[in-house]
């Protein structure tokens, strides 16, 4: 193959990438307008100035292009890993302070927010779009904390299964914030809130689980 041939291949690779991305933006817009139902693929394909062909090409049908939505935007939901090991009580403290601000700062950016608004409205007849939600954001950032626990657990720091101690530290970062984010009845947490917030939660998850004997 000639470079000529191999640069025009990567052009076009480019392009389709581009000419999907804008449809998925389009198609994400069009189903937070007028419902998954309402909208339609020709008012999908208007919004991102294609053809029905080549939205249908490169994305698929409706359906496939809800879940493409969601799972596009999911990726917000995953934190990063990079964390220090918690060997002491201290860097325990640090960790899950960092970890939990993160949380909640990425999950309550309004674009994810409404990707759950979106998920919770087609659970019935989409549920895949709820599969994708869970698996590709919300269990990234369980399995995140998940492993903090565990850690935790190796060096001697806490005592019981991970998987229930991360369920218990989410349940007092969260509360009902993200209930009331979804009902319209509560507002972001700004930077500092949400530092406020994960200091909080994690004061009160150590002192349920005091340091091993």
């Amino acid at each position: 193959m000639t470079t000529a041939s191999l640069s025009k291949e990567r052009q076009e690779g480019r392009d389709e990438t581009e000419v999907r991305a804008r449809i998925l933006d389009a198609a994400f817009a069009a189903f937070m307008k007028s419902g998954y139902a309402a909208a339609s693929t020709l008012e999908i394909a208007t919004r991102a100035r294609v053809s029905k062909r080549e939205l249908y090409a490169l994305v698929g049908n409706k359906k496939e292009m809800l879940v493409a939505c969601i799972s596009a935007r999911a990726t917000r939901l995953q934190v990063s890993t990079d964390l220090p090991v918690p060997q002491d009580r201290e860097t325990l403290a640090r960790v899950l302070t960092s970890l939990g601000t993160q949380l909640v700062r990425e999950i309550t950016d309004p674009t994810v927010v409404a990707v759950f608004r979106l998920a919770i409205a087609e659970a019935v007849h989409a549920p895949e779009v709820a599969q994708a939600l869970d698996s590709i954001g919300r269990e990234t950032s369980r399995a995140a904390v998940r492993q903090i626990m565990a850690q935790a657990q190796v060096a001697g720091q806490l005592n019981g299964r991970p998987a229930e101690l991360a369920e218990q530290f989410g349940g007092l970062l969260w509360g009902n914030l993200m209930l009331s984010l979804l009902l319209g009845v509560a507002e972001r947490p700004n930077s500092r809130e949400a530092a406020a917030r994960a200091r909080d939660a994690t004061a009160a998850f150590l002192r349920l689980h005091p340091a091993c004997d």
